[in-house]
């Protein structure tokens, strides 16, 4: 049986080496940690999550929360990981993201049929190729991929993560546990703001001083993870209306909505680590912490890791992917994860699946799954694909982009999408 090279161990690689192992087929996965990093890297585990350790909603009326239980139904070694190291954060999958990254790490070690080799790939090698490299891809692996597909036009754009405090740090007399509209579990810390201490807050930060980044522009910044600065510099209310907003979350001091809530999400099993909600940055980290220590609960907090800024890269896949990821004027070379235009952990954990499952199939000479639109995997292929879309930018899964439900549905939007997520589960394919 033919050896396949998948080369990136992030969440798409690591899925679509373990779905092609699981189907008998031998790997050779290719990963340049720990012999080179990233500034966003700090561990040499595979499926590091790099950004925010949640992976989003879990509930079947949101898009993502539909294709984390196709991903389930699809024997997924991520969303199995994910599932086994969650901690607590209301209606959304969250996980200790060390224990997440070291079980993916373990799993793909152990398994007989997939090879490790360490160091950076700055050529594509011959034979069936997965490229599932994310957004991080090496500059020898980008320029490896601009030399064998000229045409394939990859584009840069930056990406950020948010900072980390101690729990035992925050000062919990200024916060509260809580979710929003008492939603599920108390899972969030929540740190009010008054208006004197909002508008202080918000006019140090739209001020601050940002790390050096060569070529940052606010208007190429993907505002699916916008720098908490950029946002400032937008407007007086518009951190408040994103991920400021106190609507639905009342201070049980004073039994109100505070003027602006920051809220904290636990980032590991033993809630010892809180990551700051929506606060991506690339801020100097002299100044994420003279300005994050503006907001009252975190007057003395201890920054366990600073927001930095990285860069991120993507292809112009319409017209270059078909509806499998694969390059169309060379279909021994697939590309997995957010280097096509998908999104998202989850998204990226999807493409690697689909990529798997196919190439597995076709190797084994069956018949390619009909991963239809109606399903949320094989919409997300399919948009990425889609020859019609001119101005391409990386998508998270969203049921707009899957087919409308065909009657009025009495009862509102969370109804509909419960009938879509219905039909989608019912239209995935037995792989």
């Amino acid at each position: 049986m033919e050896m396949v090279t998948v080369i990136g161990a992030g969440l798409a690689g690591c899925e679509a080496a373990w779905q092609l192992a699981q189907r008998g087929i031998p790997v050779t996965l290719r990963e340049m940690k720990p012999q080179k990093s990233t500034p966003a890297h700090h561990s040499a585990d595979f499926a590091e999550l790099v950004c925010s350790n949640s992976l989003r909603s879990d509930q079947m009326e949101n898009a993502v929360g539909l294709l984390k239980e196709e991903l389930r139904r699809l024997d997924s070694l991520i969303i199995a990981c994910a599932d086994a190291h969650r901690v607590e954060a209301g209606g959304a999958l969250a996980v200790d993201r060390n224990a997440f990254s070291a079980a993916v790490t373990e799993k793909i070690k152990a398994h007989p049929l997939i090879t490790v080799e360490e160091g950076e790939v700055t050529d594509i090698p011959e034979g069936e190729v997965i490229i599932a490299a994310g957004p991080l891809a090496s500059e020898g692996l980008t320029e490896a991929i601009a030399r064998a597909f000229p045409g394939s036009g990859t584009l840069n754009f930056f990406d950020a993560a948010a900072p980390l405090v101690s729990f035992e740090s925050i000062d919990m007399t200024r916060a509260w546990f809580a979710s929003r509209y008492d939603k599920g579990t108390a899972d969030y810390i929540n740190c009010a703001m008054s208006k004197e201490e909002y508008l202080a807050f918000w006019q140090a930060l739209r001020t601050a001083e940002e790390a050096e980044v060569h070529g940052f522009e606010d208007s190429r910044v993907f505002e699916g993870c916008m720098p908490v600065e950029v946002m400032a510099r937008r407007g007086e209310d518009t951190l408040r209306y994103g991920p400021l907003k106190p609507k639905g979350l009342k201070d049980p001091k004073t039994r109100r909505e505070p003027y602006a809530v920051v809220q904290l999400r636990k980032d590991n099993a033993q809630g010892s680590v809180y990551n700051l909600v929506g606060f991506q940055t690339h801020l100097k980290w002299p100044e994420q912490k003279r300005v994050f220590s503006m907001i009252p609960a975190l007057r003395q907090a201890e920054f366990l890791r600073y927001g930095v800024m990285h860069r991120n890269t993507y292809l112009k896949s319409p017209g270059f992917l078909d509806r499998y990821y694969r390059v169309k004027e060379c279909p021994r070379v697939s590309f997995a994860g957010q280097i096509t235009g998908v999104e998202g952990y989850v998204e990226s954990a999807a493409s690697g699946c689909l990529v798997g499952v196919e190439l597995a199939r076709r190797l084994l000479g069956q018949a390619p799954a009909d991963f239809s639109p109606e399903t949320a995997i094989g919409a997300l292929a399919l948009y990425v694909s889609n020859e019609s879309v001119t101005d391409f930018q990386p998508m998270n899964i969203n049921f707009g982009i899957m087919p409308p439900w065909p009657e009025r549905v009495r009862g509102g939007k969370r109804e509909k999408n419960t009938l879509i997520a219905n039909r989608a589960l019912a239209a995935l394919p037995r792989v």
